[in-house]
């Protein structure tokens, strides 16, 4: 934290705010669990925590279910996203 915002890896909103914050429900969010769209952290009681990637994920998710596009296909647009980054990442040369 240097810049005096957390790191947006670090786990720290329940279902209910993260549902809040992404504009979708807590429901959905289960579901998009469930289908592996995304992969909370979980306190030594079992309960989800999200972080703030997380939160951007599922915007993401919410934009793609609002242009029609379904769960599986959801799945491999973020799965190529991710895998561009990282190629874009290693030292792309030109």
């Amino acid at each position: 934290m240097t810049d005096g915002r957390p790191d947006p890896d670090r786990a720290l909103y329940t279902i209910s705010v993260a549902a809040e914050l992404a504009g979708v429900s807590a429901q959905s969010l289960r579901l998009y669990e469930q289908r592996g769209l995304l992969a909370p952290a979980r306190t030594d009681g079992g309960t989800r925590l999200y972080s703030d990637n997380d939160i951007a994920r599922l915007r993401r998710i919410s934009e793609l279910v609002d242009e029609g596009v379904n769960l599986a296909g959801i799945a491999r647009i973020l799965d190529l996203q991710e895998e561009n980054t990282r190629l874009r990442s290693g030292g792309e040369r030109t």
